[in-house]
C-alpha cells in the first residue's frame, strides 16, 4: 500500500471552512446592499410625497399677496355708487379735476368757486367739496336713504330731491365744508356769485351771477319751498 506524502495531501477541512465563511460573508453583504437600496427608495418616496403635499393643488385657493402687503381700497358692492357716480372722497377741494364729482360741475359754477377759494386761502380757509355732481343712480340711493331715515317721502324731500329734479344731478349745486368755509362764503360769496340757497342747508351753494351786483337772493326755508323742485 502506497502512502501519500504528508506534503501532498489535500487540505480538505480548512478549504471547506473557508468556503462556508465566504458564503456567509457574501450572504450578509447581499442583505446589507438590499437594505440600503430599499432605504434609499423609501427616502425618495417620502421626499416626493412630502414635496407634493406641500404644493397647493389646482383646486386650492392661492394667496395673492402677503398679509402685510398694502392693498388699494376695494370698490363697493356691485351696483353700489362709487366715485364715478359722484361719491367724493374725504379731503377733496374745488381744484381736484380728477374727481368726477368736481370735474362734472357746471364750468361757470366751478370757476366762481375756484376764484372764491383762491381768495379764501389768503385768510387761511380751504374749501372742501363734500358733494358735487351726482349720477341719477347715486341721487336715487340718497333719496331712499333719506326716506328710511326720516320716515316719509314728504319729510325726506326737505333734504334730498328726486333724480329728475336734483340740481346736483344737473351739476348746478355743490356742498361745501368745513364750517369755516361756509362761514367765509356766507360773508363773501356774493362777490363771486356763489350763494347759499336753503336756510336748512348752510353747505349747499349755487351760482347766481346777478348776486355780484345785487347780492344773493332771499333763501328758501328748505328745498320743498323751491319752485324748481316741484
Amino acid at each position: 500500500m502506497t502512502r501519500t506524502p504528508p506534503s501532498a495531501r489535500t487540505p480538505t477541512r480548512p478549504f471547506r471552512r473557508l468556503l462556508v465563511v465566504g458564503l456567509i460573508i457574501g450572504f450578509l453583504v447581499g442583505i446589507a446592499v438590499i437594505a440600503v437600496a430599499l432605504g434609499h427608495t423609501g427616502l425618495e418616496s417620502s421626499s416626493s410625497t412630502s414635496s407634493s403635499s406641500s404644493l397647493p393643488s389646482s383646486s386650492s385657493p392661492l394667496v395673492s399677496s402677503p398679509p402685510d402687503t398694502p392693498r388699494t381700497e376695494r370698490p363697493g358692492e356691485p351696483g353700489e355708487p362709487d366715485e364715478a357716480d359722484g361719491v367724493v372722497p374725504d379731503g377733496v377741494t374745488v381744484f381736484d379735476d380728477v374727481v368726477p364729482g368736481v370735474a362734472k360741475l357746471d364750468p361757470a359754477l366751478l370757476g366762481a368757486l375756484r376764484q372764491a377759494a383762491t381768495d379764501a386761502a389768503d385768510d387761511g380757509v380751504e374749501f372742501h367739496v363734500n358733494s358735487g355732481w351726482r349720477s341719477p343712480e347715486y341721487q336715487e340711493q340718497l333719496l331712499r336713504e333719506a326716506i328710511a331715515e326720516y320716515g316719509s317721502e314728504r319729510e325726506a324731500a326737505r333734504w334730498v330731491a328726486t333724480p329728475e329734479k336734483s340740481l346736483h344731478v344737473a351739476g348746478d349745486a355743490v356742498d361745501i365744508g368745513p364750517s369755516d368755509a361756509t362761514a367765509w362764503l356766507s360773508e363773501h360769496g356774493d362777490k363771486y356769485g356763489v350763494c347759499q340757497i336753503y336756510k336748512n342747508e348752510p353747505w349747499h351753494y349755487e351760482l347766481r351771477t346777478e348776486a355780484i351786483n345785487r347780492g344773493c337772493p332771499r333763501m328758501y326755508a328748505d328745498p320743498t319751498q323751491d319752485p324748481r323742485l316741484q
